[in-house]
C-alpha cells in the first residue's frame, strides 16, 4: 500500500508600510488641494455676500423711485375739477388734522386758506431734526451730505363709486357716504367741497375722490451698534401719521425743473433750497418737472470692503469713508397737472 504525503508549504509575503517622506509628500498634497478648495469656496461665499448686498440695494432703490416717480406724476390731480385749487373755489374746508404739518409759505398745511397760494408741491433740505411741526426725528448730516423733505398733496385717481346689478344690468353710481378714517374731495370742473367722513355735500355732478397729503423724509433708527437710514412716509387718514417704508435709503434729493419764460420747457433745475417763494407759487415760472436722487446703502457694514467713491446727486457730491455699500438711482418725473385745463 502506497501511503500519500501532502506537504503544506507556508508561504508568508513581507509586508511594508509608507515611509516618512512618502507621508510628508501625501500631506503635502493633501495640504496644497484642500488650500484650493478652501479658497474656492471662500471666493464663492463672497461673491454671493456681494451679489446678495447688491441685490438688496437695488430692489430697495427701485421701489424708492417707484414709490416717488408714482406719487409726483399724479400730484395736483384734483379729479373733475379743472381750475387752480385754492380756498376761493374749494371750500368749505375741514379744520386741520390733529396732527398738522405745515411747509414753508403762509398757505402750506393739509388744507388751503383763505389767504396766500396753496401750494400743492414743496420741498426742502433738512437741516433740523424737528421739521413741519409734526417731523421730530429727521436726520441730518454733516455738509456736504444732505437729505431733502418733500410734501405731495393730490387725490386718488380713481372716484369712489357704488353698483348695483337690477335684471343684469349694472348700474355705477357715485357714493353718497364715506367711511371714517379719511378725507374726502368731492368735486365738479368749476368747484369742490373738501370734507371728512359722513354723507356727501351735494355739487351738481359732483363726484368724490380720497385727499391725500404725503410726506417723505429719511430718519435713522438704531439697530444693535449702528444707525439705519429708512424713508418715511407721512400719510393722512384722520390726521398725519408716519411710518418706515423702506430701510436703506440714506439720501432723498430733488432737483425742480422750472419754466421760467412760458414756453413749457424747463429751463433750469434748482434744488430746494435755491427755490424762492415765487417758485413755489408757480408765480412768474412754473415746475414742469422733478429730478429725483435716491441714494440707497446696504444695513450692515462690511468691514472687508472699503467704500471711498464718490456721489453726486444734482448739484450735491460728496465722498463716502466707509464699509457700506451704496448705489445710486436717478429719474425725471414729468408733472403733468402742472399746466392743464383739463385732465
Amino acid at each position: 500500500m502506497k501511503k500519500n504525503y501532502t506537504l503544506n508549504v507556508l508561504i508568508t509575503h513581507k509586508q511594508q508600510g509608507f515611509s516618512l517622506l512618502e507621508i510628508m509628500i501625501a500631506l503635502s498634497i493633501g495640504l496644497v488641494l484642500l488650500a484650493g478648495v478652501l479658497s474656492v469656496f471662500v471666493g464663492l461665499r463672497t461673491t454671493t455676500k456681494e451679489t446678495s448686498s447688491y441685490g438688496e440695494l437695488e430692489e430697495n432703490g427701485r421701489f424708492a423711485i417707484s414709490l416717488l416717480t408714482d406719487d409726483l406724476m399724479r400730484q395736483d390731480f384734483w379729479g373733475d375739477y379743472t381750475g387752480r385749487f385754492d380756498f376761493t373755489s374749494i371750500n368749505p374746508v375741514p379744520a386741520p388734522p390733529t396732527t398738522e404739518c405745515t411747509g414753508g409759505g403762509i398757505n402750506n398745511g393739509t388744507f388751503p386758506l383763505a389767504v396766500g397760494h396753496f401750494r400743492t408741491l414743496w420741498g426742502d433740505i433738512v437741516t433740523n431734526t424737528e421739521i413741519m411741526g409734526c417731523i421730530k426725528d429727521a436726520v441730518v448730516y454733516s455738509l456736504p451730505k444732505e437729505s431733502d423733505v418733500i410734501q405731495i398733496k393730490r387725490v386718488v385717481a380713481k372716484p369712489l363709486v357704488t353698483s348695483s346689478t337690477i335684471g343684469g344690468i349694472t348700474t355705477i353710481v357715485p357714493v353718497t357716504n364715506t367711511d371714517s378714517g379719511n378725507f374726502y374731495l368731492v368735486s365738479n370742473f368749476n368747484s369742490g367741497i373738501i370734507f371728512g367722513p359722513g354723507a356727501v355735500p351735494i355739487i351738481s355732478n359732483g363726484q368724490v375722490w380720497q385727499y391725500q397729503h404725503h410726506i417723505y423724509y429719511v430718519q435713522e433708527e438704531t439697530v444693535g451698534n449702528n444707525n439705519v437710514p429708512v424713508l418715511m412716509q407721512g400719510q393722512l387718514t384722520s390726521q398725519m401719521t408716519f411710518a418706515p417704508i423702506i430701510d436703506g435709503i440714506e439720501i432723498i434729493h430733488f432737483m425742480y425743473g422750472l419754466d421760467t419764460d412760458g414756453d413749457n420747457i424747463v429751463n433750469a433745475y434748482v434744488a430746494a433750497n435755491n427755490m424762492t417763494e415765487n417758485n413755489w407759487n408757480n408765480a412768474g415760472s412754473t415746475i414742469l418737472a422733478v429730478k429725483i436722487y435716491v441714494l440707497a446703502r446696504n444695513v450692515m457694514p462690511d468691514n472687508k470692503y472699503t467704500n471711498n467713491n464718490t456721489y453726486t446727486l444734482g448739484d450735491m457730491t460728496f465722498t463716502a469713508n466707509d464699509h457700506f455699500r451704496r448705489l445710486l438711482f436717478t429719474s425725471t418725473v414729468t408733472l403733468f397737472n402742472a399746466r392743464v385745463d383739463t385732465w
